[in-house]
């Protein structure tokens, strides 16, 4: 028996599409066209009209703003399942407000804004997936302010940290791999980049990561964790 995961690839693992049966699946997937997208490639700027909707099936992108001084402020990691361009789902959106960006090559699933609108019309669950997203990212951007006052820049690293290997779930002999740099590290993690890489170096240090250019391998999550409930 072929299972739904299998007949459309990408979808089951978003909660932007949690809840609808095979009918509506199907023609939401097949309404879909897919894109490939290099590293290092805008997919949404700041300003821009949100005429797409892009669903995240293999690769990393990131979300961030930019500062009045051009720092760069990470706001989502985004791994396969995640979704871009929810806005999209309304008939007339507000234009981004932020910037989204591949980190690695990317395979995304798209649909034109006229094609989700109707879809979204024929099937009210996404609009109400849509806005139940929203509110999850909102809460999160939440504990995150709340996590600056309220928590050590140790504990702030070592929560993000543990976030982003259960997202990405690469998990090798030597550990679980996270494929991100300091800088953008720190700037999830609310921190500077010195010291990102000053607890980075002591917990190398310690056995319970390793680093390399552009990756974090966690080999001890247990000790992060107890960082973080202590």
């Amino acid at each position: 028996m072929v299972k739904t995961v299998d007949k459309f690839p990408g979808l089951m693992n978003s909660k932007l599409f949690a809840g609808l049966h095979d009918t509506a699946l199907k023609e939401i997937f097949d309404a879909g066209r897919p894109r490939h997208v290099a590293p290092k490639t805008n997919v949404i700027v700041t300003g821009g009209r949100p005429d797409h909707l892009f669903l995240l099936r293999a690769g990393r992108a990131r979300c961030y703003i930019l500062t009045e001084s051009g720092s760069e402020v990470v706001l989502l990691w985004v791994v396969p399942g995640g979704v871009l361009g929810l806005a999209s789902l309304l008939a007339d959106p507000p234009t981004y407000m932020i910037n989204a960006r591949t980190v690695t090559q990317c395979e995304f699933l798209v649909w034109d804004h006229d094609t989700i609108r109707r879809l979204a019309k024929a099937y009210p669950q996404l609009t109400e997936n849509g806005l139940q997203l929203a509110l999850h990212y909102l809460r999160r951007y939440m504990k995150r302010h709340v996590n600056i006052v309220t928590k050590s820049a140790e504990s702030r690293l070592a929560q993000r940290l543990l976030y982003l290997a259960s997202e990405a779930r690469v998990v090798e002999s030597s550990g679980i791999a996270v494929d991100i740099t300091n800088e953008q590290l720190s700037s999830l993690s609310d921190i500077s980049p010195f010291t990102t890489s000053r607890l980075l170096s002591r917990w190398e240090h310690e056995h319970w990561l390793t680093k390399q250019r552009g990756r974090v391998t966690l080999l001890a999550p247990e000790d992060l964790e107890a960082l973080v409930a202590a």
